[in-house]
């Protein structure tokens, strides 16, 4: 599996999907499971698509299932609220096309993989857990993904079940805002995104 990220127009005109929620007669479970297909779809068609196809395929999937303007505020953590409204709109964009290219640059083939959801929990907050797997063939082990909820659109990825994925960027983004601020992060999203999409 790869890396990736990209600013071609297709690519633009999909950004306004970011902010449509999935419809309202989902449920937790089918809204990532929506999102396991166009997954599977992708990485089935990766040797026809190339990365950059992945990633167009995969940006509004990820647009409509995940909440990637709250993710981005949560990855930057308490520093979000003393950028400007520009800074907080062009990084909310790095790192939806970041995101988007890690995934395109991640799964970039298929072998009978499949994913299964394991069941679905209700936290205290109202938030929701989707615990699901990705199952491999010969006999790998399966990988465990979790995906936490808020208002029925994904805002945290727990990989083996338990390692949250902003909580990691989150220590990575710290320093680089301490050495730059909102610029050095932006700079730094923009590098990784062109360097996945090649």
């Amino acid at each position: 599996m790869g890396r990736a990220m990209s600013t071609t127009r297709r690519a633009l005109l999909a950004l306004p999907l970011l902010t449509a929620a999935p419809a309202l007669a989902q449920g937790p479970a089918e809204v990532v499971e929506g999102f396991h297909n166009a997954l599977l779809d992708a990485m089935r068609n990766s040797p026809r698509l190339g990365v950059r196809g992945r990633y167009d395929r995969l940006m509004p999937a990820m647009g409509q299932a995940f909440d990637l303007a709250a993710m981005t505020r949560i990855a930057v953590g308490p520093p979000w609220t003393g950028f400007t409204a520009a800074d907080q709109a062009a990084l909310t964009e790095a790192f939806t096309r970041w995101s988007v290219a890690t995934y395109a640059a991640r799964f970039d083939g298929f072998s009978g993989e499949t994913f299964a959801t394991q069941g679905v929990q209700a936290n205290p907050n109202g938030d929701m857990l989707v615990r699901t797997m990705l199952i491999r063939t010969g006999g790998q082990e399966p990988v465990v993904l979790s995906y936490l909820l808020r208002n029925n659109r994904v805002v945290d990825v727990y990989l083996t079940g338990t390692i949250s994925e902003l909580a990691s960027r989150r220590s990575e983004f710290t320093g680089l805002i301490r050495e730059g601020g909102a610029a050095r992060l932006l700079a730094e999203l923009q590098r990784r995104t062109t360097a996945l999409l090649g």
